[in-house]
This record gives C-alpha cells, structure tokens and sequence, in this order.
C-alpha cells in the first residue's frame, strides 16, 4: 500500500479511531472536516470543521413527503473524473448546475 500524507482537506463521515488517524495526513494549512463530531486534531495553521446533523421524526417525514411529491430535483451540470475534480470546482464560464466529481471508474 502506498504511502498518503500531505493532503488538503479530509473528510471524515466515521470519527473515532479513523478520525484521528485521517489528521495525521492533513497538512499545516489543511482542513479536517467531520461529521461524526468535534475534530480533536486541528493541522497547524489551518481550520477545523465539525457538524452534527441530527434528524429527528418531523424531517425524516418531511423528506419522505418531498420525495413522494417528486420535488426533489437534481440538476447536474457535468460529471467529471477526480483527475478533473479542479477544473470541474472552478468553471471559467456560468454553469446551470452543479458538478459531480466521479471517484471511482
């Protein structure tokens, strides 16, 4: 297994163990976000982000609703590779909706 270290921002949907071994990769400057919790290990010179989402009966029923009235809508602009995710981020011209970023083939 290669060797990761040095990334920007880490993602965390887990925490616990997996959270504070995902902060040894982010970099001074870097950004962990979790969603699990409060981050315990912010990088030097950078920002840590934490929220919790919790739903409770009333959104959970809400969301239902909106699906069975088929309001929910997707509006994809583009899909592109990870390999293209800055471009894709950063578009140079107006887009009409959003990008997806493609992580596996």
């Amino acid at each position: 297994m290669d060797a990761v270290g040095g990334v920007d921002l880490v993602f965390d949907v887990i925490g616990g163990d997996i959270q504070k071994r995902s902060a040894d990769l982010v970099e001074a400057g870097g950004t962990p976000v979790s969603i699990v919790g409060p981050v315990e290990a912010r990088p030097a010179a950078g920002l840590a982000v934490d929220f919790v989402v919790e739903a409770g009966r009333a959104e959970l029923s809400e969301i239902v609703r909106r699906v069975r009235d088929g309001r929910p809508r997707t509006n994809i602009d583009d899909v592109s590779a990870l390999d293209d995710a800055v471009a894709a981020l950063n578009p140079t011209e107006r887009r009409r909706g959003k990008p997806v970023i493609r992580v596996r083939p």
